[in-house]
């Protein structure tokens, strides 16, 4: 019992230090490069639809209302510049959550059924996280593309 409450507390520290973390990664990642590249079978996100996502993506909890720099409302007045910030910070959130499920690994060095009910479970709630991201960036870089030709035909008026 006392390796599950350890176990437990390692992956809600691990959570919480992830945010931590976050501040540290922030850059400019390559969107086109591995591993936030799209895959061929995502087809710019139509594999999501097909799991429905567009129905639950807004119902799981959302850390960025708290962390991002402009709200999702706000992408109707947003300039091209501001959307490749999201569209980064659809990278951080994913490569956290991969981390994260990565570092729930060594929770399997208990040898212990719930052990691996637990990883299984934190590894399956990290996810969907990670689809999201993958989901919204294709739509992020083409809003970005469309907005800084906007802006671009509006300077050269």
């Amino acid at each position: 019992m006392k390796k599950l409450w350890w176990s437990v507390l390692y992956l809600a520290a691990i959570s919480l230090l992830s945010n931590v973390a976050a501040a540290f990664v922030r850059r400019d990642f390559r969107t086109d490069a591995f591993p936030f590249r799209p895959w061929p079978f995502e087809r710019e996100g139509r594999f999501y639809e097909r799991l429905k996502i567009r129905r639950w993506k807004d119902r799981v909890p959302d850390m960025s209302k708290y962390l991002r720099s402009l709200p999702r409302k706000a992408l109707g007045d947003a300039t091209g510049g501001q959307v490749r910030m999201l569209v980064q910070e659809t990278c951080v959130a994913e490569l956290v959550h991969g981390a994260l499920m990565v570092l729930a690994l060594p929770v399997l060095l208990c040898r212990e059924t719930w052990a691996a009910v637990l990883v299984l479970v934190y590894v399956l709630g990290n996810l969907p996280f990670i689809m999201i991201q993958r989901y919204n960036r294709p739509r992020l870089l083409r809003l970005a593309e469309k907005l800084e030709r906007r802006e671009e035909a509006t300077v050269h008026e």
